[in-house]
């Protein structure tokens, strides 16, 4: 959409029936857009639903409409949608993170945006009125407030999103990513992400998880990692001497537990 205010007219409804309003979005850019679903409602005679406490009412209220002789002449209900769009990617091959269990690996990994315009500001859709159907109410459109967002420079948030509860209960306190740098290719628009990662796995895994970036124009893009943790090393070899046939032969040896 266009981030402008359309108006469907003519629609009649029966007592407790349904209307599906489809919203499609289409980007074609790397930005976040805004509009409103508006559904206004009158009854077909004209008359005013009746309302015992509609001078109780609050004169600043939007959503609905009084009439003069008392009742609500009409009702609106005011939805914000916003369309955030996301990049897509081919296949892409994981950012593979491996370690041995019980041991601290510290990696760099890159990620590549597409369709970011470094340096550009962000300011939120603006929502006006310029194709609402000319049979629609004019007071329709003084209720939706025309406004105009602050810019902000252009920033970025990221997390990591796990496949499952279980998968990030194993890896959310061994894994920690740090955005440390970003880098800029004027010619072909990329900005290129730089985080250190650190991944101190405490047992053999093999586990997925999605980096997942949002600037603060909205656009989205996602990419694949996977953290292995190997075997660990041994910790010791214990020999037991045999004493002779048939006869037991025993060897102490102390075990530490890493939780007390």
């Amino acid at each position: 959409y266009h981030n402008d205010l359309f108006y469907l007219t003519g629609t009649r409804l029966a007592p407790k029936e349904k209307l599906d309003i489809p919203v499609f979005f289409l980007p074609d850019t790397m930005k976040i857009c805004e509009a409103v679903v508006v559904i206004h409602v009158m009854r077909e005679n004209g008359e005013n639903w009746p309302y015992e406490d509609s001078a109780g009412l609050n004169k600043d209220l939007k959503s609905v409409t009084l009439g003069e002789n008392g009742g609500l002449q009409e009702i609106l209900w005011i939805y914000p949608v916003h369309g955030i769009p996301e990049a897509v990617q081919q296949k892409l091959v994981p950012a593979v993170i491996c370690c041995q269990a019980r041991q601290r690996v510290e990696r760099r990994v890159e990620v590549p945006l597409t369709g970011v315009v470094p340096g550009a500001t962000f300011t939120p859709a603006r929502r006006n009125s310029a194709k609402v159907n000319a049979s629609s109410p004019a007071n329709i459109q003084d209720k939706i407030k025309d406004t105009n967002g602050l810019s902000t420079t252009l920033e970025f948030m990221y997390k990591l999103q796990y496949p499952s509860n279980e998968i990030k209960s194993q890896l959310e306190s061994l894994v920690d990513m740090h955005l440390i740098e970003r880098e800029h290719d004027t010619e072909s628009g990329i900005v290129t992400l730089i985080f250190k990662t650190e991944f101190a796995p405490s047992k053999p895994m093999r586990n997925e998880a999605t980096l997942i970036v949002q600037c603060t124009t909205g656009g989205v893009w996602k990419f694949p990692m996977l953290f292995i943790a190997m075997d660990p090393e041994v910790d010791d070899v214990i020999n037991i001497e045999a004493v002779g046939l048939n006869k037991e032969s025993l060897v102490d040896f102390k075990l530490t537990s890493q939780t007390g």
